[in-house]
C-alpha cells in the first residue's frame, strides 16, 4: 500500500471546485447512457447495446484527456467518472446475469466486494480518515472488468467472433474478478491497521503491541 490516510491532510493535489466543466458534461452524458445500455442490452439488442458502449468508452477517455488538458480536474468530475465507471460494470454484470448468459454468482462476487470497500469507506469516515489510497491491483482489476465484459457483450453481437471473444471475455472476467478480491482484503487489512493506530497510541506502553 503506498501510504495510510492522514487526518486533516488531502491524499491528492487541490482540484478545483467548478462544477459546470466540458469533462463533467461528458461524464453526465455517460451516466445517462447507462439506462439506455441496460434496457438495450436486457432486449437482446446486443449491436445497439456494444455501440453505446462504445460512445460510453469513447467519451470516458474524452474528458480525462480534456481535464487534464485544459486543467479543468474537478472533485466532481473526480466523483462522477469513476461512479460511471461502476455504473457500466454493474449494468453489463446484470442485463448479462438476466439473459442467463453469465452466473449470478459472478455478480454477487463483484458487487459483493464494492459492498465492503463502501463499509471501509464509513469505518475509515467515523474514525476521521479520508480514503485508502487506490491500489495498483484495484486499478487493474476494474481494467479487467472494464474490458472483460464488453468482449462478452462483442461475442453475443457478432457470433461469428465468439469463438475468440467469448473465451477472451471469461479470461478477463475470471482474473479480474481474482484482483478485485485481492485488492479488497489489502484494503481490508489496511483499514484495520489505520484504525488501530489511534487506539494504541492512547493505551498504556505495557498494553502496546510491539511490532
Amino acid at each position: 500500500m503506498s501510504g495510510a490516510p492522514q487526518k486533516s491532510r488531502r491524499l491528492e493535489p487541490p482540484v478545483s471546485e467548478r462544477i459546470v466543466t466540458v469533462p463533467n458534461l461528458l461524464s453526465v452524458a455517460r451516466l445517462a447512457l447507462v439506462p439506455v445500455f441496460l434496457v438495450l442490452l436486457l432486449q437482446g439488442e446486443d449491436i445497439a447495446a456494444l455501440v453505446v458502449l462504445i460512445v460510453a468508452t469513447f467519451t470516458d477517455y474524452l474528458d480525462g484527456w480534456l481535464a487534464r488538458r485544459f486543467s479543468q480536474i474537478s472533485r466532481l468530475g473526480q466523483l462522477l467518472d469513476p461512479a460511471a465507471d461502476r455504473l457500466f460494470i454493474f449494468a453489463t454484470l446484470l442485463g448479462l446475469a438476466g439473459r442467463e448468459l453469465i452466473p449470478w454468482w459472478l455478480v454477487a462476487i463483484i458487487v459483493g466486494r464494492d459492498v465492503v470497500l463502501l463499509v471501509l469507506g464509513i469505518v475509515l469516515a467515523n474514525a476521521g480518515y479520508g480514503p485508502l489510497p487506490v491500489h495498483h491491483l484495484g486499478k487493474v482489476a476494474t481494467f479487467c472488468l472494464f474490458y472483460a465484459l464488453p468482449v462478452l457483450v462483442l461475442a453475443q453481437a457478432f457470433p461469428a467472433v465468439a469463438f475468440v471473444a467469448a473465451p477472451a471475455g471469461w479470461a478477463f472476467a475470471a482474473w479480474g474478478a481474482f484482483l478485485y478480491w485481492w485488492a479488497g482484503i489489502i484494503y481490508t487489512v489496511e483499514t484495520v491497521r489505520v484504525v488501530r493506530i489511534p487506539a494504541e497510541a492512547d493505551a498504556p506502553a505495557s498494553a502496546r503491541v510491539v511490532r
